[in-house]
């Protein structure tokens, strides 16, 4: 019997061995903010010793829009569309915790409150009272919480392939979240982390593969290993999800625009279809070719898009418009 616990103590020791060796290491703090938090970028203090990594682009007095990133993304996401929106409007974009140069929350809390109290925290620094909020993926879903809990804050509401509408994904998905919901699996891989693992969940996101390119996949992989990321985002992904209730969403009266890839392999252009439904004041606007990420796989498309629609969505109630947005009108570019 001993030589079989001396057995099994060699092949614990071995693997111990081979995790220390194939563990990819956290990556430096400054070597990423050069890198990747350049001018314009800013870290504004939001108390209890967090910065957030955020930038602030487009005229001081014009209508603001705050952008949400998606789940493992960073600001950098929203790249064209910002280069394209802040012609005309002041566009915010930020890490957000757990995420890119953020970095992890100290109090841990990975819930849509959490990253609400970022919105707000970052909002009220910039001394901004109301603004469009616009979320993909995750940051889809937070953007529906915000609007649900604080909809006298909003101009307007963006949502780009959201989540948290109550719809299943059958079938396909993204080999690294499903990996990084799995108990101890997912711990043992956040600290493996190999780039072909984020590279291969970046092109099973996207149908353009053209985005998909070693830059992207660098930053993907880099941020993602930034101090304290990987920790967060198993925390993250260990919080319990929530689909919003038709109740709810029912709720929210600001004009909503949702877009969605038809091709979304993630969250199916059936849950867009959902939100839409329910959502009183909505229009629905649908991509073929596109899959989750349709501000980078078709962003011209896509932004001017979001610009037409603004230029209604915003003019004050007595002055008519033409097209009033609404109901469930769906428009194919």
């Amino acid at each position: 019997m001993k030589w079989v616990w001396r057995g099994l103590g060699i092949v614990a020791a071995l693997l111990v061995v081979a995790f220390l060796i194939l563990r990819v290491p956290d990556t430096d703090v400054d070597e990423m903010r050069a890198k990747y938090g350049g001018e314009p970028s800013q870290f504004i203090d939001v108390g209890e010793g967090r910065e957030i990594h955020l930038r602030d682009e487009g005229p001081r007095d014009a209508p603001v829009i705050v952008l949400l990133h998606g789940s493992n993304a960073d600001l950098h996401t929203w790249q064209q569309w910002a280069d394209i929106l802040s012609e005309d409007y002041r566009v915010i974009r930020f890490d957000q915790r757990g995420h890119g140069l953020t970095g992890p929350a100290p109090d841990d809390d990975y819930s849509a409150e959490g990253f609400g109290r970022d919105i707000d925290a970052v909002t009220e620094k910039l001394g901004i009272d109301t603004f469009t909020l616009a979320g993909n993926s995750m940051g889809g879903g937070i953007a529906m919480a915000y609007a649900i809990a604080k909809p006298w804050r909003l101009d307007a509401l963006v949502l780009v392939d959201a989540s948290g509408a109550p719809v299943e994904r059958e079938g396909g998905g993204n080999i690294a979240f499903t990996l990084a919901g799995w108990p101890v699996v997912g711990d043992i891989m956040s600290q493996l982390l190999p780039r072909s693992l984020v590279e291969k969940s970046l092109s099973q996101s996207v149908s353009n593969q053209d985005i998909v390119t070693d830059e992207a996949v660098d930053r993907y992989w880099e941020l993602a290993r930034y101090p304290g990321n990987r920790s967060a985002t198993r925390k993250r992904f260990s919080t319990p999800r929530v689909a919003y209730s038709a109740e709810d969403v029912s709720q929210v009266k600001v004009p909503t625009l949702v877009m969605w890839g038809k091709e979304d392999s993630l969250i199916p252009f059936e849950a867009g279809e959902w939100y839409a439904k329910h959502l009183p004041n909505a229009t629905l606007v649908a991509y073929d070719g596109i899959g989750h990420i349709p501000m980078e796989e078709a962003p011209e498309l896509s932004a001017n898009g979001l610009l037409i629609w603004l230029g209604e969505a915003l003019l004050p109630p007595e002055m008519p418009v033409a097209e009033p947005a609404g109901g469930e009108s769906v428009l194919s570019p």
